[in-house]
Protein backbone atom coordinates (compact mmCIF):
# COMPACT_ATOMS: atom_id res chain seq x y z
CA UNK A 1 0.00 0.00 0.00
CA UNK A 2 2.92 2.91 0.70
CA UNK A 3 3.77 2.15 -2.76
CA UNK A 4 0.53 2.66 -4.14
CA UNK A 5 0.92 5.99 -2.18
CA UNK A 6 4.12 7.21 -3.41
CA UNK A 7 2.71 6.61 -6.85
CA UNK A 8 -0.43 8.62 -6.30
CA UNK A 9 1.93 11.05 -4.93
CA UNK A 10 4.14 11.51 -7.66
CA UNK A 11 1.37 11.21 -10.34
CA UNK A 12 -0.47 13.64 -8.34
CA UNK A 13 2.85 16.09 -8.55
CA UNK A 14 3.30 16.01 -12.12
CA UNK A 15 -0.50 16.80 -12.94
CA UNK A 16 0.04 19.78 -10.69
CA UNK A 17 3.23 20.72 -12.29
CA UNK A 18 1.56 20.30 -16.08
CA UNK A 19 -0.86 22.34 -15.19
CA UNK A 20 1.03 25.37 -13.66
CA UNK A 21 3.57 24.95 -17.40
CA UNK A 22 0.21 25.30 -19.07
CA UNK A 23 -0.67 28.43 -17.71
CA UNK A 24 2.44 30.30 -17.69
CA UNK A 25 2.17 31.82 -21.53
CA UNK A 26 -1.58 32.83 -20.68
CA UNK A 27 0.00 34.41 -17.43
CA UNK A 28 2.69 35.90 -20.06
CA UNK A 29 0.04 37.02 -21.79
CA UNK A 30 -1.82 38.70 -19.64
CA UNK A 31 1.46 40.56 -18.23
CA UNK A 32 2.76 41.46 -21.45
CA UNK A 33 4.04 44.84 -22.30
CA UNK A 34 2.14 47.68 -24.18
CA UNK A 35 2.90 47.74 -27.75
CA UNK A 36 1.83 49.89 -30.92
CA UNK A 37 1.28 46.79 -33.30
CA UNK A 38 1.97 47.92 -36.72
CA UNK A 39 0.90 45.40 -39.72
CA UNK A 40 1.63 45.77 -43.25
CA UNK A 41 -0.82 44.75 -44.29
CA UNK A 42 -0.61 45.13 -48.21
CA UNK A 43 1.26 46.84 -50.75
CA UNK A 44 -0.16 47.54 -54.27
CA UNK A 45 1.57 48.87 -57.46
CA UNK A 46 -0.23 51.51 -59.24
CA UNK A 47 0.85 53.51 -62.10
CA UNK A 48 4.27 52.79 -61.44
CA UNK A 49 3.86 53.95 -57.51
CA UNK A 50 4.03 51.46 -54.44
CA UNK A 51 0.92 52.55 -51.89
CA UNK A 52 1.39 50.57 -48.66
CA UNK A 53 -1.35 50.04 -46.08
CA UNK A 54 -0.77 49.70 -42.52
CA UNK A 55 -2.75 48.17 -39.33
CA UNK A 56 -2.10 50.28 -36.83
CA UNK A 57 -3.19 49.52 -33.24
CA UNK A 58 -1.89 51.31 -30.17
CA UNK A 59 -2.32 48.70 -27.31
CA UNK A 60 -0.28 51.62 -24.60
CA UNK A 61 -2.13 53.24 -21.57
CA UNK A 62 -2.95 56.33 -23.83
CA UNK A 63 -4.06 57.39 -27.14
CA UNK A 64 -1.64 58.69 -29.61
CA UNK A 65 -1.97 62.56 -30.59
CA UNK A 66 0.21 62.33 -33.09
CA UNK A 67 3.02 59.32 -34.07
CA UNK A 68 5.95 60.17 -36.97
CA UNK A 69 8.38 57.45 -38.06
CA UNK A 70 11.77 57.83 -40.02
CA UNK A 71 10.99 54.64 -42.18
CA UNK A 72 13.63 53.60 -44.59
CA UNK A 73 13.15 51.34 -47.90
CA UNK A 74 15.22 49.10 -49.27
CA UNK A 75 15.11 47.19 -52.47
CA UNK A 76 15.58 43.96 -53.19
CA UNK A 77 19.21 43.63 -53.40
CA UNK A 78 18.79 45.53 -49.85
CA UNK A 79 20.17 48.99 -51.29
CA UNK A 80 18.45 51.85 -49.34
CA UNK A 81 15.85 52.74 -52.09
CA UNK A 82 14.74 56.23 -49.71
CA UNK A 83 14.65 57.18 -46.40
CA UNK A 84 10.89 59.35 -45.66
CA UNK A 85 8.09 60.05 -42.97
CA UNK A 86 5.09 57.78 -42.27
CA UNK A 87 2.61 60.15 -40.28
CA UNK A 88 0.25 57.62 -38.96
CA UNK A 89 -1.14 60.71 -37.23
CA UNK A 90 -3.68 60.23 -34.38
CA UNK A 91 -4.15 56.30 -32.75
CA UNK A 92 -6.80 56.15 -30.13
CA UNK A 93 -6.12 53.02 -27.25
CA UNK A 94 -7.30 49.47 -28.12
CA UNK A 95 -9.28 51.09 -31.80
CA UNK A 96 -7.42 49.72 -34.85
CA UNK A 97 -7.06 52.21 -37.88
CA UNK A 98 -5.92 51.93 -41.15
CA UNK A 99 -3.05 54.47 -43.15
CA UNK A 100 -1.82 54.39 -46.24
CA UNK A 101 1.17 55.73 -47.65
CA UNK A 102 2.20 56.43 -51.68
CA UNK A 103 5.76 56.03 -52.19
CA UNK A 104 6.08 57.52 -55.83
CA UNK A 105 8.72 56.35 -58.50
CA UNK A 106 9.12 52.82 -56.76
CA UNK A 107 7.11 49.31 -57.63
CA UNK A 108 6.05 47.31 -54.41
CA UNK A 109 8.16 44.13 -56.18
CA UNK A 110 11.29 46.47 -55.84
CA UNK A 111 10.98 46.71 -52.19
CA UNK A 112 12.41 43.81 -50.22
CA UNK A 113 12.58 45.43 -46.56
CA UNK A 114 11.23 48.27 -44.35
CA UNK A 115 12.92 49.40 -41.71
CA UNK A 116 10.65 51.81 -38.82
CA UNK A 117 14.48 53.89 -37.97
CA UNK A 118 13.29 55.94 -35.00
CA UNK A 119 10.23 57.85 -34.00
CA UNK A 120 10.46 61.53 -35.47
CA UNK A 121 7.55 62.42 -33.17
CA UNK A 122 5.60 60.56 -30.98
CA UNK A 123 2.33 63.07 -28.83
CA UNK A 124 0.11 61.97 -25.82
CA UNK A 125 -1.09 62.82 -22.56
CA UNK A 126 1.01 60.70 -20.14
CA UNK A 127 3.15 59.31 -23.13
CA UNK A 128 7.10 59.27 -21.75
CA UNK A 129 9.89 59.78 -24.12
CA UNK A 130 11.02 56.58 -25.96
CA UNK A 131 7.38 54.82 -26.24
CA UNK A 132 6.70 54.94 -29.65
CA UNK A 133 10.37 53.26 -30.27
CA UNK A 134 10.33 50.65 -27.69
CA UNK A 135 6.68 49.75 -27.69
CA UNK A 136 6.76 49.16 -31.54
CA UNK A 137 5.66 45.68 -32.91
CA UNK A 138 6.24 45.77 -36.56
CA UNK A 139 4.57 42.32 -38.57
CA UNK A 140 3.68 42.00 -42.30
CA UNK A 141 0.89 40.36 -44.49
CA UNK A 142 3.29 40.28 -47.51
CA UNK A 143 6.53 39.55 -48.90
CA UNK A 144 8.13 42.95 -47.62
CA UNK A 145 9.80 42.57 -44.39
CA UNK A 146 9.15 44.64 -42.02
CA UNK A 147 11.49 45.65 -38.80
CA UNK A 148 11.50 48.09 -35.99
Amino acid sequence: MPHFRSAFLAALSLTFAQGAAAETPAAAAATAAPSLKVELNAADTTEANCKLTFLITNDLSAPLDKAVYETVLFDREGTVNRLTLFDFGQLPVARPRVRQFVVPQTTCENLGRILFNGAQSCEGAGIAAGTCENALAPATRTEIEVLG
